[in-house]
């Protein structure tokens, strides 16, 4: 079967049907695993090709970042990933399964693994949910997973980044945009109910209640129902990043009736033709319809579906229209890549990297089958080449910064931990240019504090040890925050500006989204020593003269039962203070931490000890 033959393949059998309720929405918040996911594993920390070489990463150039990790001392620190990104494939497929591209990596991968292994790192690989990887080779996991999970076995694969281009069930990028049809529900002017002696007809603006924040009321009819793409920082990932078109039912007694949608369908942005309804909501919800309905001639030709068959209890029955499968779909082809490596080395941890950008809100699910998920779009699209080390931002309007990584990720403590895994903001772009030595120190800091994994995204050839961005990158002190075994995410709990232009704006630091960079934010990371770190972080491009502090009351409000041991941090009566970037040591006897002056994108983070 050629390649084209086998996308028509897929795209006729469709996403499949998800039998059990453990892959479904109203299952993310049931704290259960799939596939056996292993947990406790902190941040990986290494080095990934990607924003140094592009998809021009070869097999001598991994070898030379291996060997400069090495001489660099960064392996004794934690950095033990290395990690092939897009471009190390040949563009097809040979008997069914992925190549090494012979002219880059012409020793093999398991020859590469086996380098790596002697110098005492890691290997780690990349591949994609979709039919192709970004940069195009038509080698992408979907259909063949456990094939090529067998391998990665057979290559000692580590770790695996897992991309997310060319997605058949969702209009990712380079991705078909008529796919929203998939993601959407079609537009719902409204319901009959009808069946023993009851014969009800209800309007979706009038009767209906929008539940979430993705659906909306037009004049005549509902429409997008589904949920928000995360890929791009409009929106905040705090809250239901999806909506619903809810009914009460009130029925007289137990019975059996017919349901009817009144409704148009569409191929775009807010509007499909996959429909799912619900009886009820949670553990005891019952599917009722999970599918594709016919298609209208256009998204304001409404028609009326099949019926549908309701068993309605007596009182108040709760009826869902809605679909999660953006969500959904994207869960199980990341479960179905974690159960081949299962099925290929059952005890094997491999850790695997969701890299779907945020798109689907993987906060709210990637903790099943995940140890980190990406949050937004990538950092960088300056990635290196020709020996241009690529370029970064301090900030920009979209992902391409620190600063737009940070802004979400800061607020996104409560999806992460040990029982579940990581936010990844990207990889770190300290050593690529347009970013100053504060800026670098003030990335690797926000990147620690936020439990973030530490992949070097740089040509390590031009970093020396004792050098500006070794002195940033090899702090152990910082480095410790990221790896604390309490593995608790910093938490804000201060924000100089609480504005943010798009979306409702809270009274709370660590939940409201602020895209406003002229302000100072405090983060708070409590240790398993007992200590708790306080990063004062001037997120402005501007020099902030004002005194910023927070107090022992406020951090107790804030990190409470995170930490280790709130009694003694509450009770104790001084504070050991270090300066994690200078050295310096102080008593703090008031509770009081403050600062009085930070540099445009500085920062000042400490260790504070309680006394016993």
């Amino acid at each position: 079967m050629s390649f084209e033959e086998e996308v028509r393949d897929l795209i006729a059998k469709g996403p499949g049907e998800l039998k059990d309720p453990a892959w479904r929405f109203d299952a993310f918040t049931n704290r259960e695993v799939l596939h056996d996911k292993k947990k406790g594993h902190l941040p990986a920390m290494g080095w990934n090709g990607w924003n140094a070489f592009g998809s021009g990463n070869t097999e001598a150039l991994t070898i030379a970042m291996a060997e400069k990790l090495r001489e660099l001392g960064l392996d004794q620190l934690g950095y033990k990933y290395v990690v092939l990104d897009d471009g190390c494939y040949q563009p097809y497929r040979k008997d069914g399964k992925i190549q090494n591209e012979e002219t880059k990596f012409p020793s093999g991968f398991r020859a590469l693994a086996d380098r790596l292994h002697q110098m005492g790192l890691k290997f780690g690989m990349y591949n994609d949910i979709g039919t192709n990887l970004c940069a195009g080779a038509a080698v992408g996991t979907c259909g063949h997973e456990k094939t090529d999970a067998a391998s990665y076995a057979e290559w000692d694969v580590d770790f695996l980044k897992v991309d997310n281009c060319y997605y058949l069930w969702d209009n990712a990028t380079f991705s078909d945009a008529a796919n929203a049809r998939y993601v959407y529900a079609p537009n719902v002017a409204g319901i009959s109910v009808k069946g023993e002696g009851l014969d009800l007809t209800l309007s979706a603006v009038k009767d209906g209640e929008i539940f979430g924040e993705r659906a909306e009321k037009k004049e005549n009819y509902v429409t997008c129902i589904g949920t928000f793409d995360g890929t791009g920082p409009a929106a905040s990932p705090v809250g239901m990043r999806s909506g619903e078109l809810r009914f009460v039912i009130r029925a007289p007694k137990e019975m059996e009736c017919d349901l009817t949608i009144d409704y148009a369908t569409g191929k775009e942005e807010g509007v499909g033709s996959w429909l799912q309804l619900a009886l009820g909501e949670g553990s005891g919800a019952e599917l009722i319809w999970d599918g594709f309905v016919p298609e209208t001639d256009g998204t304001e030709s409404f028609v009326t579906s099949k019926p549908f068959q309701l068993h309605l209890k007596a009182g108040e029955n709760l009826l869902r229209v809605m679909n999660h499968r953006r969500q959904e779909n994207t869960l199980h082809s990341y479960a179905a890549m974690l159960e081949g490596l299962n099925l290929a080395q059952p005890g094997r941890d491999v850790i695997l990297s969701i890299c779907e950008w945020g798109k689907t809100h993987p906060q709210n699910w990637g903790w099943k089958v995940g140890d980190s998920w990406r949050i937004l779009n990538d950092i960088t699209f300056r990635v290196g080449a020709d020996g241009d080390p690529g370029h970064g931002a301090w900030e920009s309007d979209y992902t391409t910064s620190v600063t737009s990584q940070y802004n979400k990720a800061v607020i996104m403590d409560e999806f992460a931990g040990l029982d579940k895994g990581w936010n990844d903001p990207d990889m770190m772009m300290i050593g690529m240019d347009d970013l100053t030595e504060t800026m670098c120190k003030t990335h690797f800091t926000m990147w620690s504090m936020m439990n973030s994994p530490l992949m070097l995204g740089m040509d390590l050839r031009r970093m020396e040890k004792g050098d500006t961005y070794w002195n940033i990158v090899s702090n152990e002190e910082i480095i410790a925050l990221n790896q604390d075994a309490l593995g608790v995410q910093a938490k804000r709990i201060y924000a100089s500006k609480m504005t943010e232009e798009s979306g409702k704006v809270g009274t709370r630091p660590d939940q409201t989204y602020v895209r406003d960079n002229d302000r100072v934010d405090v983060l708070a990371k409590p240790l398993a020593d007992g200590s708790v770190a306080i990063s004062f972080i001037n997120i402005s491009q501007n020099d902030k003269t004002e005194e910023t502090a927070v107090d022992v009351a406020l951090i107790l409000q804030y990190l409470g039962e995170k930490m280790a041991d709130r009694d003694a941090f509450a009770k104790a009566k001084s504070f050991t203070v270090k300066d994690l970037w200078t050295g310096e040591m102080t008593v703090n006897e008031t509770g009081r931490f403050a600062v009085s002056r930070l540099e445009a994108c500085d920062n000042v983070t400490v260790k504070v000890t309680p006394n016993a």
